[in-house]
């Protein structure tokens, strides 16, 4: 539609959004959102039932459009969640620097932000000396990326096409893909699947990809202030004893993950790797479950309130390997069989890769850091081990929330707690 013999400037938004009024539930309905690929024959008594069918499957898209995605896709609509990520500065500048340093795979090529939001990586792209900037969001702030766009005279050389990576068509294959797709506990909202489509269908080989790799961590920690603020106010409220709330505010407090930043005093232990993420490599059905056993030894006398959770990404020049055919490049990293001793992975030589951390000991991002807290802490002695495993696993309600299976033992006691990021 857009290749690099005939393709039109500016903002593009997908046929069935034009009509876009049906909603269902206060969503949009799942037949307009769905874009239909391929061409369809105009002599249908010539055609094969075979290719007939063949067509159909030419036809549908890779993963349907759930209103569940829609709902996704409209949240992203409002300023204010593109404000805080584009305030927080770590994030910001660590793309901006790794976009520079990367300038001679970018200069005079053409790239694909998924996940555009307001358009600010496609613009350091351009102004990094990108030939052709493709940016992609099916939320609609595109309509807004679009006037940015315009307003710093780029529409020469940014279009924003508004609509799913899975729907949208590029008819060129691209050079590299840029995206900023992590969310909570790293794989919260299940971006990267969008970015592993983008990477099968148009990356060239030896293509660059930003981030290239990414790894999630976590580690056993300590908050007493946490606790005593959310639990132990209530023993003694105004003079009254009112601790027969407690076990309902444990539950409203610590039921679900909580999204907060705590500091490296707070950690216990040396962090595990949970996963690593080869973002040339990787499949998306490798994101449907990830499990991994831990194995902790205290470094301090303290009482274990929960575990944290958090991620670095790091910006690497391109794969030497194959990316279109699924030929996986060498894996720099353990595998998550061998998760190298609950270690955390040397990052990469400074000079070679940035790295966007969201480590408790690193400077605050708006990712903050994940928290899976226990209702009642657990008193540990220093060299006290602390051993389990966790599961992480995408909903079936909803493929964008995380089930999170924690199984954990110290002390000769055992325990389980199971919650859902939503």
């Amino acid at each position: 539609m857009y290749s690099g013999m005939g393709y039109t400037n500016g903002y593009h938004q997908q046929p069935q959004q034009q009509q876009q009024q049906e909603r269902v539930g206060g969503m949009m309905s799942h037949r307009d959102r769905v874009r239909r690929r391929g061409r369809k024959s105009r002599d249908s008594n010539r055609v094969s039932e075979q290719e007939q069918e063949q067509q159909q499957n030419e036809r549908k898209p890779a993963t349907a459009c759930t209103d569940f995605d829609v709902a996704y896709f409209h949240s992203y609509a409002h300023v204010g969640i593109h404000e805080e990520m584009i305030k927080d500065r770590a994030r910001t500048e660590t793309y901006r620097a790794a976009i520079m340093q990367n300038q001679s795979f970018i200069e005079g090529k053409v790239v694909v932000d998924v996940g555009c939001g307001t358009g600010i990586l496609s613009i350091f792209c351009a102004q990094a000396g990108a030939k052709r900037v493709y940016a992609v969001d099916a939320s609609d702030i595109a309509v807004q990326a679009n006037e940015v766009v315009k307003a710093n005279n780029l529409s020469d050389k940014i279009i924003v096409l508004h609509g799913r990576v899975e729907d949208v068509e590029i008819d060129e294959e691209v050079d590299v893909i840029i995206s900023e797709w992590m969310g909570y506990m790293l794989l919260y909202e299940s971006m990267l699947g969008s970015v592993i489509t983008a990477r099968d269908r148009w990356l060239k080989r030896g293509g660059l990809i930003l981030p290239s790799n990414a790894t999630l961590y976590m580690a056993p920690v300590t908050h007493p202030d946490r606790y005593s603020e959310s639990i132990d106010f209530w023993r003694n409220v105004y003079g009254i004893d009112m601790s027969a709330m407690m076990p309902l505010a444990k539950q409203c407090a610590f039921e679900e993950p909580c999204v907060e930043t705590i500091t490296g005093e707070n950690v216990l232990t040396w962090p595990h790797m949970v996963k690593h993420v080869d973002c040339y490599s990787i499949q998306i059905h490798e994101l449907e479950s990830i499990k991994t056993a831990f194995k902790f030894k205290s470094m301090m006398r303290a009482p274990l309130h929960g575990f944290a959770f958090w991620f670095d990404v790091e910006f690497s020049g391109p794969a030497t390997s194959p990316t279109n055919n699924h030929v996986p490049p060498v894996v720099i990293a353990a595998s998550n069989n061998h998760p190298m001793d609950g270690q955390k992975k040397k990052r990469a030589n400074p000079n070679e890769a940035l790295v966007l951390s969201t480590a408790p000991e690193d400077p605050p991002t708006h990712w903050q850091q994940t928290l899976i807290y226990f209702y009642d802490p657990i008193e540990v002695e220093q060299d006290q081990v602390i051993e389990g495993s966790v599961v992480l696993s995408q909903s079936k309600e909803n493929a964008r929330f995380m089930n999170i299976h924690l199984e954990y033992a110290s002390g000769g006691r055992s325990f389980v707690k199971e919650s859902v990021m939503r």
